[in-house]
């Protein structure tokens, strides 16, 4: 788990109204970084590597990780990591993943969706096997593919951010936008700081605002998601 886990679950904690996902991680993002399980080291052997360390996310690592990890020490470890943020008060309105989209394996998106039936929250579900997978089941997710903003030009991105409103399909879409002030401390630490300082000013301007007025477009958070998939019961192999 991030080292920042603590301080970002005593933030919310502060503003009970900010509604959120837990980010559930098998990796690390970089070599540099020291993330250790929550569970007991020799419990999830498999999602650690030669330092007992979770591994880092590099092609290698990654593919260490979905060839290696055994289901069992992945649902230990995604409960962990669940409990913690439960055990602290908080109240997720989702599971989704860390740099694994849909968990990266088929079974592990079938254990979080079964985690997340008995925890009572949606899971954040992107690519189209598992949305086949998920309406299947009668659980709603996005209907069109996701943008995410690191793979937008920063350059105009204001303008290429009202195309895209203007051209918005009727449907559930999501956008995956990394919003910063890029502070003096996040320019140390990421070298995607422009990103998500482009992604804050886009996001706080009037500009935007008048677009999502203008274009009849709704905003809503995973609370309508997790209360569907609440309503909708458990998943065909928990009944």
């Amino acid at each position: 788990m991030s080292p920042a886990a603590p301080q970002a679950m005593g933030l919310l904690q502060d503003r009970p109204e900010v509604r959120f996902g837990i980010h559930l991680t098998l990796v690390r993002d970089c070599a540099q970084d020291r993330w250790e399980p929550l569970s007991p080291k020799t419990a999830v052997t498999s999602l650690l590597d030669d330092t007992g360390l979770l591994r880092a996310f590099t092609p290698t690592g990654r593919a260490e990780l979905l060839a290696r990890a055994r289901l069992p020490e992945v649902e230990r470890e995604f409960r962990a990591q669940i409990n913690a943020v439960v055990d602290a008060g908080l109240v997720p309105t989702h599971l989704d993943f860390h740099c694994l989209a849909d968990g990266g394996r088929a079974d592990i998106l079938d254990l979080t969706m079964t985690l997340a039936a008995e925890y009572g929250v949606a899971t954040r579900i992107w690519l189209e096997p598992g949305r086949q997978k998920a309406r299947q089941r009668g659980l709603p997710v996005v209907d069109h593919d996701f943008l995410d903003s690191f793979a937008l030009d920063i350059a105009d991105k204001a303008a290429r951010y009202t195309q895209l409103l203007h051209d918005l399909p009727a449907g559930l879409t999501e956008w995956a936008v990394h919003p910063s002030t890029g502070g003096g401390q996040s320019k140390t630490i990421d070298s995607g700081w422009r990103v998500r300082r482009t992604d804050y000013e886009f996001l706080i301007s009037r500009q935007a605002r008048e677009l999502l007025d203008q274009e009849g477009i709704v905003v809503i958070d995973y609370t309508t998601l997790r209360n569907a998939w609440v309503q909708a019961g458990p998943t065909p192999t928990e009944q």
